[in-house]
């Protein structure tokens, strides 16, 4: 009982470091949006009586991986076919709990010298699968390991969780969690099926964001979900951090194709301890500049996220090549400028500067 006690602590305890603050738990989610081709080809797989062990479910961060995760984890230990929970389910009262003796979540591990969550997950983090395979249920049903994310595996537990994937005890599904699948080990890969989730579409996106207490209007999910790549989570944190209003700003700042300087210092006035900001204002100068170099090639994507955006976008028609070029030398010169720590309100403004600089060469005769 003591075992099984610490294993529930574990898993319920330790934190996710790409879920929202406020947002639920995937293990808690009510229902899962935008996902309905992954989910059937679950239910078919499992209806035909030709359940692989091992099963990769790839895609973006923050738009379902986990919560399809634990909704296969719950139908299957409770031997149901539908991954809806029934009101009152007793395994999705454990699972959210994290007291389901059928469940094992690998994920990154504190180190017992630190005191802090390790930066990957290591052989002896796999070790408590191990242990907890060896241990057997008394009825016989299902046991289910989620990984959570596979990307976060280092080489020497990669190598040992893929002993699982070759030789799978009966009964026992593998589910892997990766926002990259091209960086895991190829066998690991080739011994899964793989799962695809798509970024988040606008009605999906807004029906996910009121499941996590974030409703928003429509013409706002449209703008989320072009600037958070159809991602729930990254949806979340804009709005919470007040993206829309940067991505706007930011918009403003070039309208006419011209420079306003007084949008671009109100932009930049940010001191040594709004870094936090500074990288997401960032981050979203980098979405704009990705919006339009893409624009340029194949015209505008779709509604606005920003009014003006479209205006800005036939600027740029026919000059793609400038705009990579822009965008790629942005998002080296950024990543490298912030991780030393550079003031971070200069940081923001010579790549408002290099932008304009971009602008500037239109005008060139």
């Amino acid at each position: 009982m003591a075992q099984r006690k610490a294993k529930a602590e574990d898993t319920a305890d330790l934190p996710r470091p790409d879920v929202v603050e406020g947002a639920p738990h995937p293990a808690a989610a009510q229902g899962l949006f935008g996902q309905e081709a992954a989910e059937r080809a679950f239910r078919e797989a499992h209806a035909g009586g030709r359940l692989p062990h091992g099963w990769l479910l790839s895609g973006p961060a923050g738009v379902g991986k986990a919560t399809l995760a634990y909704r296969i984890a719950r139908a299957m230990i409770a031997g149901e076919d539908e991954l809806d929970a029934p009101e009152h389910c007793p395994v999705a009262a454990r699972i959210r709990a994290g007291s389901e003796p059928r469940l094992q979540v690998l994920r990154r591990g504190v180190n017992p010298r630190t005191g802090k969550l390790r930066t990957e997950i290591v052989v002896d983090d796999v070790r408590a699968v191990r242990e907890f395979l060896h241990y057997t249920m008394p009825d016989g049903g299902w046991r289910v390991v989620i990984v959570d994310p596979a990307d976060e595996m280092n080489r020497s537990s990669a190598n040992a969780l893929l002993k699982f994937l070759e030789e799978p005890p009966e009964r026992t599904l593998l589910l892997l969690i990766a926002h990259g699948p091209g960086g895991l080990l190829p066998t690991i890969r080739s011994r899964c099926r793989r799962l695809d989730l798509r970024p988040l579409g606008p009605e999906a996106l807004a029906a996910a964001l009121e499941q996590a207490g974030a409703p928003v209007a429509r013409d706002q999910a449209e703008a989320l979900s072009a600037l958070a790549g159809g991602s729930a989570g990254r949806a979340v944190r804009l709005l919470a951090a007040d993206g829309l209003a940067i991505y706007a700003d930011l918009v403003a700042a070039f309208r006419d194709g011209r420079l306003d300087r007084s949008v671009a210092l109100e932009l930049s006035a940010l001191g040594p301890t709004q870094r936090e900001r500074a990288r997401l204002t960032a981050d979203l100068a980098l979405v704009l500049v990705a919006r339009l170099a893409r624009a340029a090639v194949a015209g505008a994507p779709g509604p606005e996220a920003a009014a003006g955006e479209h205006a800005l976008m036939a600027r740029v028609a026919g000059h793609g090549a400038l705009w990579a070029e822009t965008a790629a030398r942005l998002t080296a010169r950024t990543d490298h400028a912030l991780s030393v720590n550079l003031d971070p309100g200069q940081v923001i403004l010579d790549m408002i500067l290099d932008i304009d600089a971009a602008f500037a060469a239109l005008r060139a005769p």
